[in-house]
């Protein structure tokens, strides 16, 4: 495996500053196109304390700000926020689910590298806490490709779209991940992404075992 470095860190949330640094990302990334998300999104909701759920954050190098962001919630506690939306298919019933929410990117970080690494610690957060599928909203069709290309498939039929209180109210596709199989998946394709999610090493992905992510959601809800 090959050490590679990249220009920012990223790791979970572990206080209040930080939880709040990356819901600034997020009302600023997603205010741009929904100004009235801009308001709520910019403090820590419910479900950012819940047990289970991990915030991640990106952080620059050169300057220290958060400049990207993501969630990660496993129905091990509480049902995914999802499922009060759409009904899944008899599939992913039963199984231990999790559920991407809030990916946001700094306007003026255009490094493709940021999402992906995010996309790697919810990976690498889902194999440690053996999770089956990743599913997640996405509403833009370009958002929905890029999903795609990562192995994301429809997970309602006919690409169905539904209005997701949790995302704005707003009409979302609901798509799918494989998580026990994406590895062997991507090799098997020759995936772009395959070298990035497998055989590189990023030392500063830090990301802490569950009990530690757990520490600290307990410490954020205290």
């Amino acid at each position: 495996m090959r050490t590679h470095l990249l220009h920012f860190t990223l790791r979970p949330v572990a206080n209040e500053a930080e939880l709040r640094a990356a819901c600034a990302v997020r009302a600023t990334a997603y205010g741009r196109r929904l100004p009235h998300v801009l308001s709520l999104w910019c403090e820590p909701d419910e479900q950012d304390r819940q047990p289970g759920v991990v915030v991640f954050v990106a952080w620059s190098k050169a300057t220290g700000e958060a400049i990207g962001t993501v969630r990660v919630a496993t129905n091990q506690h509480h049902p995914l926020a999802i499922e009060t939306s759409a009904a899944l298919p008899s599939a992913y019933l039963g199984t231990r689910n999790a559920e991407i929410t809030r990916l946001a990117v700094l306007p003026g970080h255009d490094d493709p590298a940021i999402k992906l690494a995010l996309m790697k610690a919810v990976y690498t957060t889902a194999l440690e806490r053996g999770v089956e599928w990743l599913v997640i909203g996405a509403r833009l069709p370009s958002l929905v490709r890029g999903y795609q290309r990562l192995g994301f498939t429809d997970a309602l039929p006919q690409g169905e779209m539904v209005p997701l209180p949790h995302a704005g109210n707003l009409p979302h596709r609901v798509l799918a991940f494989n998580v026990r199989t994406a590895r062997a998946d991507w090799q098997a394709m020759q995936h772009p992404f395959y070298d990035f999610m497998i055989e590189q090493h990023h030392p500063d992905l830090q990301l802490r075992p569950e009990a530690l992510a757990d520490e600290a959601a307990c410490a954020l809800a205290a």
